[in-house]
């Protein structure tokens, strides 16, 4: 893994994407202490975190990627360790049962971990993450294994957590989950590409706005090259058939009554003009691919 260089504003919930295998996991390990850096510096909540002070470890929460609790223990009882390690006090029933109710495994409570399926081991995880209340949440792919509907409500905890004065450093290869994050780090290969916002992931992606363009008749290659050539469109970037083409502009709120202007000017006659949103999904993987042609995706 190699220039990885960023800041995280306090109260955010930052999202690490990019596919297995690209050093999500190794960067939380040198945010959390596991690993030292073997060159560079880091810091979390003013401190090296090979040298957390026990005040400073106190308020992270650090949910692994891997099961680590104990499988001889139940349900209960590994809340129970895990609030120990902390030195919660012993009026612990009635915020490990919410925190069970919102991972639905008070049913299961009884159970020991062994016995229940990987995707309540992963819930079971992040209850024992949040039992302390930290300030600083690490969650190395807390939805992996979750159902659709389970993996919303995390992301509404989340962002209630977030609203709370929390930190929430989160990874995932769940693309679309960017969405749902107030600054993303794209990784790709061992690299940092780039922080952003997931609105500004399309811009960094496309250079600009998406419009795209359908009229009621064929768009031959004149009328393609006259709209390439007008200033406030910055390229086409494909013809999607042979009477509609998609361009990038600067901003869509001001292209798209100019491009109106332009083809009533033009006598073409249009069926729609609109803005288009790309997923996240095919913006990852324009970033991706620009990263691996060396065309200037960078971290800033």
């Amino acid at each position: 893994m190699r220039d990885l260089n960023f800041q995280i504003p306090q109260g955010v919930i930052f999202g690490f994407i990019g596919p297995s295998g690209c050093g999500k996991t190794t960067a939380v390990r040198l945010l959390t202490g596991v690993y030292e850096p073997s060159a560079g510096r880091v810091t979390v909540l003013g401190q090296t975190p090979t040298r957390f002070s026990p005040t400073t470890r106190a308020k992270l929460g650090y949910m692994p990627q891997q099961f680590v609790l104990y499988p001889e223990l139940s349900v209960w009882e590994n809340m129970n360790f895990a609030a120990s390690l902390y030195g919660m006090g012993f009026n612990r029933g009635q915020p490990f049962k919410r925190l069970l109710d919102f991972v639905e495994l008070s049913e299961h409570r009884h159970k020991l971990a062994r016995q229940i399926s990987g995707g309540m081991q992963r819930r079971l995880a992040l209850a024992t993450t949040l039992t302390h209340n930290p300030q600083m949440i690490f969650l190395d792919e807390p939805t992996a294994s979750i159902d659709p509907i389970l993996r919303h409500k995390f992301w509404n905890y989340f962002k209630e957590l977030r609203d709370n004065g929390c930190t929430l450093f989160i990874t995932t290869q769940y693309v679309g989950e960017a969405a749902y994050c107030d600054l993303v780090g794209v990784m790709a290969e061992g690299r940092l590409l780039m922080v952003e916002t997931p609105e500004g992931l399309s811009r960094r992606a496309f250079g600009g706005e998406i419009v795209d363009l359908t009229a009621s008749q064929p768009l031959d290659y004149a009328r393609l090259e006259q709209l390439r050539a007008l200033p406030y469109v910055k390229s086409i970037q494909r013809q999607l058939s042979n009477t509609a083409v998609r361009l990038v502009v600067d901003e869509a709120g001001t292209a798209v009554p100019q491009l109106l202007e332009w083809c009533k000017a033009q006598n073409v006659p249009i069926e729609s003009i609109e803005k288009y949103t790309a997923s996240l999904d095919d913006v990852f993987v324009e970033l991706v691919q620009q990263a691996r042609n060396g065309e200037g995706v960078d971290a800033a």
